[in-house]
């Protein structure tokens, strides 16, 4: 029993991809703290953060239903393949992270609960279908990401350029990675109808896609600097980002390894997300 217990937490946990919905979660506080210059109340951060986290584990849960055929190919090891949780366990936390998101997100405003059921509804029809329309369905997601921190504008009242730059920053971030993630994930695609930028013009064209977007990526991270918003502290921060994710982007468009370039889209997110997480923490001192 306890066997079994523990099996089922470790597919719920996996379904979820914790480090993912913590990541959301940590970022709609971060740009909560970017927005409001200084540290937001309490509650709003505990509030913001659940709502993300709930919204962002749902999202994940749903996505390895329909894709479920694919990562029978790409990752067998992942819950439904492996036959560790099953298809109505995974309905049942889907609804439960999906309840619990909305209700936070009710708490905040109903201003930002209709936002956050526009994501909710959004991801879902990525999963079921929009996934499959390629680049259009990356732009979708991109935006979704970018709307985290105009989301935590709404919350802090103050959607400025600043909140605009860094949901920015999240979208071309996130195109480049979605698009890199559909190179290295073509095999599995043969599986579906996916008309990605890899399937249609080949891995190296889409990987040069990818890196025009990390291009566009590196180029916004200087705009707080040069509008002085920002003084010399956030400039030290971006460069070292900059540095270490220029690195790991060259890595990732030139990879000809799948192992290797997941390694490097996971170092580019550890990356943005300690730049984002630590710049925000210097907003607070």
């Amino acid at each position: 029993m306890g066997h079994d217990i523990a099996t089922t937490l470790g597919a719920c946990a996996d379904l979820i991809r914790m480090d993912l919905a913590l990541g959301a979660g940590a970022f709609l506080v971060a740009g909560e703290i970017v927005a409001y210059m200084g540290l937001p109340p309490l509650p709003q951060m505990v509030l913001g953060f659940l709502t993300l986290f709930f919204i962002s584990g749902s999202a994940n849960i749903s996505n390895d239903y329909f894709d479920r055929e694919v990562d029978r190919i790409n990752l067998p090891s992942r819950p439904l393949p492996s036959g560790r949780i099953t298809a109505r366990g995974l309905w049942a936390l889907f609804i439960l992270f999906s309840a619990a998101g909305l209700i936070t997100a009710a708490l905040l405003s109903l201003q930002v609960l209709a936002l956050v059921a526009v994501f909710w509804a959004v991801s879902v029809l990525y999963n079921f279908r929009l996934k499959e329309y390629g680049f259009f369905g990356n732009v979708v997601v991109a935006t979704c990401l970018g709307m985290i921190f105009i989301t935590s504008g709404l919350i802090a009242g103050a959607i400025s350029g600043v909140v605009v730059t860094f949901a920015a920053l999240a979208f071309f971030f996130d195109l480049g990675e979605e698009i890199a993630s559909d190179a290295m994930d073509m095999k599995g695609d043969e599986a579906r109808s996916s008309q990605s930028l890899a399937k249609l013009f080949g891995k190296a064209r889409a990987m040069q896609v990818a890196g025009i977007m990390y291009l566009v990526f590196f180029l916004v991270t200087l705009l707080p600097f040069l509008a002085g918003w920002f003084s010399y502290d956030y400039l030290i921060l971006v460069a070292i980002m900059d540095l270490f994710m220029i690195h790991s982007s060259l890595i990732l468009v030139r990879s000809r390894i799948i192992e290797e370039g997941r390694r490097q889209i996971r170092h580019l997110y550890l990356a943005w997300g300690f730049f984002v997480i630590v710049f925000a923490f210097t907003r607070v001192l």
